[in-house]
């Protein structure tokens, strides 16, 4: 056995040694979900770990009350591989998206790389990333960490997410959260409805125009969303009605354009109707997923060194869309995801996929994700050469 490899054994180790922790942290989170930016007691549970395992923690990080950045030092010099956690839940269905096995996951990493940082040139860096999900105002706290400078030190950055299958290179789409609100007029639906102006009816007619628009879109764009606000009696002409939408595309430049009709549409249903419309971003833009595959192939064989089978090397195109994409265009990146349910089972953003997080499959899936994140680390401190070539693909990279 080569050195790397006796410190890969030794960081596997230390996972299973914290395997019934790091279930019981994860259960725990699924027992008791918080939305996005209000995940205090999750964010003080996973920032407290690791202080316990010898990370300096920085909480607040970037103002941002439930977000932390937790640094562990090894010999100066090499680089500095950063470890993303997220644990925000959704609304409704709790740990539908599984982000209760990603933040134990990268804790688990963590604790597992501090215990052997110190024979290393590096620095492992855990980052706590608050609102990922986009149901909350201001979603995206990857976003924001990019926009103050976190990752400008950072080398490589990692993460895993809960699927249905093992995927080591994936793509997301770029996505734009929009709340669009149309003032109108009331009036006595039946009495006097010639005086009133409906802002439904421009909020009905919105969703026409999106609906002709989807006939000229290319077919890995997504327009959708929900009317949240839409009067009050059936006898009242509605003066006010609201829009929560999204709009995502392939790529960022795509969108730019995707985002200008899809405001045509909202403008010229307010011309239509009389109503006055107005725009406002709910979230962050999300930047679309580009996967550093020079080090999706060292994850991927990480891996698969656990028993796992990984899709590779095709890419899983996701319609979805996640902050991480933002990160990936400023630092070379892996998203990768792992099972915790059999295909087919249960789909991501359901109740079912929040149970799979704490059955055998997902206590599982927490293990194996941490033992992969922390092997990766070390494969990279562990070779200069390696690091140059994932650079030299970032450098070279089409990301935008």
């Amino acid at each position: 056995m080569s050195e790397k490899e006796d410190f890969k054994k030794k960081a596997m180790d230390a996972v299973d040694s914290l395997k019934e922790t790091l279930i019981a942290m994860s259960d725990q989170m699924y027992r008791e979900p918080e939305l996005g930016h209000q995940e205090f007691k999750s964010s003080k549970m996973l920032a407290k770990f690791l202080e316990e395992h010898g990370f300096e923690v920085e909480t607040g990080t970037c103002g941002m009350p439930t977000s932390f950045r937790a640094i562990k030092h090894g010999k100066p010099g090499g680089p500095t591989i950063a470890i993303l956690a997220e644990y925000d839940a959704l609304p409704g269905i709790g740990h539908g998206c599984g982000h209760n096995i990603i933040g134990t996951a990268a804790v688990g990493a963590g604790a597992a790389l501090a215990s052997l940082i110190d024979d290393f040139q590096g620095t492992i860096v855990i980052l706590g990333t608050p609102a990922e999900e986009g149901a909350v105002d201001n979603a995206g706290g990857k976003v924001t960490m990019v926009e103050c400078g976190v990752f400008n030190d950072v080398d490589i950055a990692m993460m895993i997410h809960p699927s249905q299958t093992d995927v080591a290179i994936a793509s997301s789409n770029a996505r734009v959260a929009l709340e669009i609100s149309f003032y109108g007029k009331s009036a006595h639906a039946a009495g006097a409805p010639h005086e009133g102006i409906n802002a439904l009816d421009a909020a009905i007619l919105t969703f026409n125009g999106w609906n002709a628009l989807r006939q000229h879109m290319t077919e890995d764009a997504r327009i959708h969303g929900v009317i949240t606000k839409g009067g009050e009696a059936p006898n009242i002409i509605p003066d006010y009605s609201e829009i929560r939408m999204y709009v995502r595309a392939k790529e960022m430049k795509y969108l730019e354009e995707l985002e200008k009709k899809v405001r045509n549409c909202a403008e010229g249903a307010a011309l239509a109707t009389g109503a006055r419309v107005q725009f406002r971003y709910t979230a962050k833009t999300y930047a679309n997923m580009v996967t550093n595959r020079t080090l999706a192939n060292v994850f991927a064989q990480n891996l698969e060194s656990l028993g796992r089978h990984v899709c590779l090397p095709e890419e899983k195109s996701g319609g979805g869309s996640t902050d991480m994409g933002n990160v990936s265009q400023v630092v070379p990146s892996v998203h990768a995801y792992i099972a915790i349910c059999d295909p087919g089972t249960a789909t991501s953003h359901s109740r079912e996929f929040a149970e799979a997080t704490v059955s055998e499959m997902g206590h599982r899936a927490i293990v194996d994700s941490a033992k992969t994140l922390a092997a990766t680390a070390i494969d990279v401190l562990a070779s200069p050469d390696l690091l140059k070539d994932i650079k030299k693909e970032f450098v070279s990279g089409k990301r935008t």
